[in-house]
């Protein structure tokens, strides 16, 4: 029997999809990328270690586009091992099916390839991909992601010397497999074993430079837990984007960069000719973490000596001070002709709002973390093929509640329902004494405000409405809360989650289901025709 839509029969209604589709991206430039994932040796802490290589490359290989450049990714997993990639920043529009994450994706299965088709639709700026399954986030298989404005519409600095694209990170000298063994039985992970810089800890990473010469680096978290502060001796950078929103371009002689979180500095090479220590140290915790690369001025007459610069401040009023001073460049444009400042999100009422709150549980003797309660299981079938063949018993809309409740936590595969073009506020409150990193897929969202203590409605007095810088990961100071606007513009089952590894394994996530009742490829497209299948889903024909 075939499917109707609006009525339309499936196998004409596929045909305008694919016409509208030809035409839309007529004017879009196709770039094509075969990657091949094996396990390989790798000595990051100099400690021979199994990684997870692309292209037999740690980190993998760098996603260099343009915005609305079509992405055709064609990955072939040669692990023992189920495998997906996701691509933290990168918001597929109407696409959730290709977000990489279990909950809209099945699984690579050993031996087998599947092609991500991505198109970067009006998106500019600095991201990253990585693993998504399981812990193998902790062995490598992510890479930077870079997305450059097109040629006609104007960037608010001056084209540097060189783009450099730098991945920091903790990491554990243990395997990924072994972490997963110790959690599965319910035990606490030991604090991580040091700090990667593009995959290296033992300070053998260098970036050139020439005196005079004004140089991007973009700077992603790429690790498992740890709030990282990063720095270069005797060198002021100078902050002008943030996870695809310009912003003012403020002078910093210090950067505190929390999980899952991608900035844009500029560097000017205006010292005297010499090497100088790029500095990286884990924020806000009781055991310290440090590692170093290298800044060298092609004319350096002197190697680096002493000890690296410190940290400006530990104190964490110093850092939550510095995040709320980042805002957007209203003068700049984005990656549409319109300047970005034309949508005046603080004029929008508000529909709905949603409290988090994550925390730490003991679940059948276990150690779990929940959201609202609720630690996320994850189900025999993605989400996203449930529905769209609507398999009942996978999931429930609803599983999830707005706020915290009093209840004793407890395991289910939890869902939040949304509707699209709601604009809706969420809270994010950080009971505990320890920095979280919150995370949502498909979207970007304004940061309004952040501060100590507990949440109430006054709190709004104090938020931004007017310049709130656009990001899709937020960090939450410990004992603090974190308040965004999302436009939800975005349908499909959208993944949020704790960007701290761990609790995000073991339960601290959930998913937002942004729903529209018309079917129409304007607010989504059809189930992709190489969709892999599992689960209840095998055998289902779209």
């Amino acid at each position: 029997m075939q499917k109707r839509y609006g009525g339309f029969v499936r196998s004409n209604y596929l045909c305008v999809v694919l016409c509208l589709v030809a035409i839309v991206n007529a004017e879009d430039p196709y770039r094509f990328f075969t990657w091949n994932v094996t396990y390989g040796d790798i000595y990051p802490m100099g400690v021979l270690q199994q990684g997870i290589l692309i292209n037999g490359q740690f980190p993998g290989p760098e996603i260099y586009s343009v915005t609305n450049d079509n992405l055709i990714i064609n990955v072939f997993n040669n692990l023992p091992e189920p495998f997906l990639i996701s691509w933290n920043g990168i918001q597929q529009r109407r696409n959730s099916y290709q977000d990489g994450v279990y909950g809209t994706n099945c699984p690579i299965p050993p031996g087998q390839n599947f092609t991500y088709k991505l198109q970067v639709k009006d998106q500019i700026g600095s991201f990253y991909y990585f693993p998504s399954l399981g812990f193998q986030k902790a062995a490598g298989g992510y890479g930077a992601i870079k997305i450059l404005s097109r040629p006609r519409i104007p960037v608010p600095f001056p084209d540097p010397a060189d783009d450099y694209s730098i991945l920091i990170g903790d990491a554990y000298s243990t395997n990924h497999t072994r972490l997963e063994k110790i959690m599965d039985l319910g035990w606490r992970l030991p604090f991580p074993d040091g700090i990667l810089i593009n995959g290296r800890g033992d300070g053998g990473v260098s970036y050139n430079v020439e005196q005079g010469k004004t140089y991007r680096l973009r700077i992603s978290n790429v690790g498992l837990q740890n709030s990282l502060n990063f720095r270069i001796e005797n060198h002021t950078m100078t902050l002008v984007e943030v996870e695809g929103t310009h912003t003012v371009q403020t002078s910093l002689s210090s950067l505190d960069i929390h999980v899952g979180q991608s900035y844009s500095v500029l560097v000017t090479a205006d010292q005297p000719p010499q090497d100088y220590y790029i500095a990286v140290s884990s924020r806000f915790t009781s055991q310290n973490l440090n590692t170093t690369a290298i800044l060298r001025y092609s004319n350096s007459g002197k190697a680096v000596s002493g000890t690296p610069p410190p940290p400006i401040d530990t104190d964490i009023t110093w850092s939550l001070n510095q995040a709320r001073s980042i805002r957007t460049n209203l003068t700049a444009s984005g990656p549409r002709p319109n300047p970005q400042g034309s949508y005046h999100y603080g004029q929008i009422n508000i529909t709905r709002t949603i409290k988090i709150t994550g925390s730490a549980s003991i679940i059948d003797r276990k150690q779990r973390y929940n959201v609202n309660g609720v630690s996320f299981i994850q189900a025999d079938t993605p989400l996203k093929l449930a529905d769209y063949f609507n398999i009942s018993g996978v999931f429930k809309v609803g599983s999830i509640p707005d706020v915290p409740t009093n209840q004793n936590p407890y395991l289910d595969t939890s869902v939040m329902g949304a509707d699209f073009r709601d604009f809706i506020e969420i809270v994010f409150e950080n009971r505990e004494n320890i920095m979280q990193s919150w995370h949502l897929d498909g979207y970007s969202f304004f940061v309004v405000g952040m501060d100590g203590g507990i949440w109430s409605d006054t709190s709004r007095n104090d938020y931004n409405l007017i310049d709130a810088v656009s990001r899709s990961t937020v960090q939450v100071y410990p004992k603090s809360w974190t308040a965004i606007y999302v436009a939800l513009d975005n349908v499909g089952m959208w993944n949020i989650r704790n960007e701290f590894w761990v609790r995000q394994y073991l339960g601290e996530q959930f998913y937002l289901r942004v729903y529209s009742p018309v079917m129409s490829i304007r607010d989504e497209y059809l189930l992709p025709e190489n969709a892999l299948l599992c689960g209840q889903a095998v055998g289902k024909k779209s």
